[in-house]
């Protein structure tokens, strides 16, 4: 069996169905069960579903065969440090020990958000001394750093580790079954039924010299390339250490809406807004994985381009009545 933390959520749900698509079906999935998150797990098969207060009493005697730790407070705006670090410090740190003591193998999501503002480059850089440097903006980020740090240092002091640790730095994914995000969700899926109900596309306009309306980039990675990345992990069991995942190619929010209006047989016509006050001189302008360690790795396989995996999105899920995967 096993086991997947966030199981319910966007990243943790596109593990169940991959996990379903390659026979696998005695999957445990660990979240809150609300009925947005549930409609993720509507086409899935599911052996069991585990209450978040229940995790480690239900871990208590069992044997598993992974655990895909997707689990956190992932919300970028949370301020109560003490229910943040519960949940992304001390809860991962307690599937630490007993992926240890079990011999479990453990993949977990670490974030991008652990980056800051980018000033310092987007390397995934393993040593300690590379991870203290880096200066996240926000309590999630901080949360998800010191646990990197603390892990790898671990590690490298030759204590006792799970069989396989595996961290997961995501970029800007995006892609089925994020619906139940909000404001969370991509620019895409917020701004797809706007679209398809009439209204134009609006984008920030550039508040920095040289950088062109439109022109913001992320490193945008369809959510399927990203499950594709944890489930080769999950099959090499000898890797370990924290990866980016991402495509190594940042994109302008530009790219992605013309790609959505082309997949919608619409013409490319975007209209800029003026950036708001309380984020002008705060906006991120460029975000770009460094993915040499993954391919050092043995990771080989293509990442699909930002407009077909827009076309995908929108063809296969956002314009059909059941978007969900």
């Amino acid at each position: 069996m096993i086991l997947v933390t966030g199981g319910a959520g966007f990243i943790g749900s596109n593990l169940v169905a991959s996990l379903n698509e390659r026979g696998v079906t005695s999957v445990a999935v660990n979240d809150h069960f609300d009925g947005a998150k549930m409609k993720n797990l509507a086409k899935r098969k599911v052996a069991e579903l585990v209450q978040p207060g229940d995790l480690l009493r239900w871990l208590e005697g069992r044997k598993l065969d992974a655990i895909l730790h997707m689990g956190a407070i992932s919300s970028t705006t949370a301020t109560d440090e003490r229910e943040v670090m519960s949940a992304n410090y001390d809860l991962p740190m307690r599937l630490v020990e007993w992926c240890t003591k079990t011999k479990t193998p453990l993949i977990y999501a670490s974030s991008a958000a652990t980056y800051g503002d980018g000033s310092q480059g987007f390397s995934d850089d393993n040593s300690p001394e590379a991870l203290a440097k880096l200066a996240p903006l926000n309590l999630y980020g901080r949360s998800k750093a010191r646990f990197d740090l603390d892990l790898v240092k671990r590690a490298r002091a030759g204590d006792a580790m799970p069989p396989q640790w595996v961290g997961l730095k995501f970029f800007n994914v995006f892609g089925p079954n994020e619906y139940h995000k909000g404001d969370m969700q991509s620019v895409l899926a917020k701004v797809f039924p706007q679209v398809k109900a009439g209204a134009p596309v609006r984008l920030f306009k550039s508040d920095r010299p040289g950088v062109a309306d439109g022109e913001q980039s992320r490193d945008f990675i369809y959510v399927l390339d990203a499950a594709k990345i944890v489930m080769w992990f999950l099959d090499r069991p000898n890797v370990n250490g924290i990866y980016n995942v991402g495509t190594g190619k940042a994109r302008s929010f530009r790219d992605m809406m013309t790609a959505m209006l082309k997949a919608m047989g619409r013409k490319p016509e975007i209209e800029y807004i003026d950036m708001p006050r309380e984020l002008s001189g705060k906006y991120q302008y460029w975000t770009e994985a460094r993915m040499e360690r993954l391919r050092a790795a043995g990771y080989d396989a293509p990442f699909q381009a930002l407009e077909d995996s827009v076309a995908d999105y929108v063809k296969n899920y956002l314009d059909k009545p059941d978007p969900y995967r």
